[in-house]
């Protein structure tokens, strides 16, 4: 019998690769999108040697995207699916509010599809509400740590339409949680509350060991340890594209926490590559340096208004 050798990811992103279309009030876009796309380029920027896997399922028309992935070095598992997810994301002038269509969708991820991963934390980027059975939830925690984003467990598609949805798998998935990031308005639409302390203790009740809470503008709030961390947003000189920013916020905060920072070193982190990837459009393509130089100058400006107040 001849014995493959599995590789042991630190991270393994697991989610499908989109088709976005981004429409804001300065220009349209047409480009890749989705939580695995925006994990994998702000992963390999921040450290192309880093042990991450990206598993996605994709249509043919997205297999160039994945080749270009690999181009960059980037250990990719690719599943085939009649189509990919085609995403239209429409902005106002308010970056934290847009409206979306789905004119296309993906096939969901299966437990077989999962057997051959190996890593430490599997961060599961959903996107719509049927990616990820609660089946495969609780298979992946047996191999790893989970972590999830909520945004697509509250989306469902109708048509070409985006509704709004209940979580109704929460109570069976959330048990094998061990980090979970949700924003503002989702933490009202799965606890009907508004206070983002109480939301955090509610959701840690579950077992949940990391709860982080972005804030848009205001910051995140991360509950760990029976403690809180408030953690402040770092300003954009500009916003340009909002789009993947949950995503890259993620990125930044896992990564952290793999390399052992503390919560609110990898909170402060990942606020600030969200804010670098605000100001251009696409990916994260920045650097470890850039954001660590973003960090201490507002600190330095913030130290000094003090000291004049």
């Amino acid at each position: 019998m001849e014995w493959q050798t599995v590789t042991m990811n630190k991270i393994c992103c697991i989610g499908h690769i989109t088709r976005d279309r981004i429409i804001t009030p300065q220009q349209t876009i047409d480009m890749a999108g989705g939580t695995s796309f925006y994990m994998a380029h702000g992963m390999h920027h921040l450290s192309p040697d880093f042990p991450f896997q990206l598993v996605t399922k994709i249509g043919k028309e997205s297999q160039e995207e994945v080749d270009r992935l690999r181009q960059m070095n980037i250990d990719v598992l690719s599943y085939s699916s009649p189509h990919s997810v085609f995403f239209e994301n429409h902005y106002g002038l308010n970056s934290n509010q847009r409206t979306q269509r789905v004119l296309a969708k993906a096939a969901p991820f299966t437990i077989e599809e999962m057997k051959p991963l190996a890593a430490e934390v599997f961060h599961l980027g959903s996107l719509l509400a049927d990616d990820f059975s609660p089946e495969i939830v609780k298979y992946l925690s047996q191999k790893g740590r989970i972590s999830i984003d909520v945004q697509g467990y509250l989306r469902e598609v109708r048509g070409e339409k985006v509704y709004a949805v209940d979580w109704k798998d929460m109570d069976a998935v959330l048990p094998y949680v061990d980090m979970i990031k949700l924003n503002e308005h989702e933490m009202h639409a799965i606890m009907q509350l508004n206070n983002p302390k109480t939301v955090a203790k509610k959701l840690a009740s579950y077992g949940i060991r990391e709860v982080i809470i972005t804030l848009g503008s205001y910051g995140s709030l991360i509950y760990a340890d029976k403690t809180y961390y408030e953690i402040p947003a770092y300003p954009p000189q500009k916003i340009v594209d909002a789009t993947g920013c949950g995503d890259t916020y993620s990125t930044g905060y896992l990564y952290m926490r793999s390399q052992g920072a503390t919560f609110q070193e990898a909170g402060r982190f990942a606020s600030a590559m969200c804010t670098l990837k605000l100001e251009h459009n696409g990916p994260f393509e920045g650097s470890l340096n850039d954001i660590k130089t973003l960090i201490k100058n507002t600190d330095r400006l913030s130290q000094s208004a003090r000291i004049r107040f």
